[in-house]
């Protein structure tokens, strides 16, 4: 009985979701880093299929996580961000600026050092996109690390500064980098996000139908050669917030409300043991040093295969210096 009140008093403390994460990112890395580093590399290279007839999703266990579960991440960020907008602190479009301009500079401060640091070496000159984007997974970890102590604010400017900075990586990578876009099943991802418009302005509340679409939604953009993260931001958007008008029944909050604990004490965690492995096997001080890494201040993922795309990130050095 102790053990489970005092599993119930960590659960309700504030920042038990960024001690888990935390806790996972330090397992991973000392993991990488002991004799059991070929478990921790075969555990994350587990392959996973997902097949219907002839279609079918084949991946290793990084990138499920990666791509699915951190979907389901962003979709929660997504319900926060349109309650927010609609009756919350982003309500006023003047409290968007700020969220918005912190953004652009985010994006382009760090690609401008990058180009700097890297200006003398054309193929490293073409990483600028590297440090770009904001891992608001890790971010929100550390925010959540003090608790009730953080005005909500706060919290609510860091993600929509997270959202944009990500979006806008996407766009990025998406117009200099993605060679290989999937004009077929961007056109589905299209339809999808129409079908999804149609059921919220009809005024279904029902959320089978917009989960069901999302599914197409996520499959196609994953296949698409764009980030499928971003289909998660796209369906919470779409999610409506009030049934008929009545406050009492909000599916919009019922999703955040039910998302909230499955995300904190399991998504989160898990995403970070997955990607905070890093070898640090044959690293010197001069590595830190070397230009592409001190450019991108370690927003490259080393997890990435050579040649390969880092699916941690919108994009790394393996995928675009390659």
């Amino acid at each position: 009985m102790r053990v489970v009140h005092a599993l119930r008093e960590f659960v309700a403390l504030e920042s038990a979701g960024g001690i888990l994460l935390a806790l996972a990112a330090a397992a991973a890395l000392v993991l990488a880093n002991s004799p059991l580093a070929f478990l921790y590399d075969a555990f994350l290279d587990t392959p996973v299929e997902v097949r219907v007839g002839v279609m079918g999703i084949a991946k290793p266990l990084l990138l499920w996580i990666n791509d699915g579960l951190m979907a389901i991440f962003f979709f929660l960020v997504a319900l926060e961000l349109k309650r927010e907008a609609l009756e919350g602190e982003l309500s006023d479009l003047r409290q968007v600026v700020l969220p918005a301009v912190a953004a652009v500079g985010g994006m382009a401060a760090p690609a401008m050092i990058y180009a700097a640091i890297n200006a003398e070496n054309p193929v490293a000159l073409a990483g600028w996109a590297i440090p770009t984007a904001t891992d608001i997974a890790f971010a929100l970890g550390v925010l959540s690390l003090l608790g009730n102590r953080v005005p909500g604010g706060l919290k609510v400017f860091l993600l929509t500064l997270a959202i944009l900075d990500d979006l806008g990586a996407i766009v990025i990578i998406a117009t200099f980098y993605a060679g290989n876009l999937a004009p077929v099943s961007l056109l589905i991802a299209a339809a999808a996000l129409l079908v999804l418009f149609v059921l919220n302005r009809s005024g279904v509340v029902r959320l089978t139908p917009y989960f069901l679409v999302g599914l197409v939604l996520w499959v196609s953009v994953l296949k698409s050669g764009v980030h499928a993260t971003l289909a998660g931001v796209a369906l919470g958007l779409f999610i409506p917030l009030r049934a008929g008008g009545a406050e009492s029944h909000s599916p919009l909050r019922r999703l955040e409300h039910d998302l909230h604990a499955p995300v904190a004490f399991a998504i989160l965690p898990l995403f970070a043991f997955a990607n905070a492995g890093v070898s640090l096997a044959g690293i010197g001080l001069d590595a830190f040093l070397e230009p592409v890494r001190c450019g991108a201040a370690s927003r490259d993922c080393p997890r990435a295969p050579d040649g390969g795309r880092c699916w941690a990130y919108p994009c790394c050095a393996a995928s675009v210096l390659r």
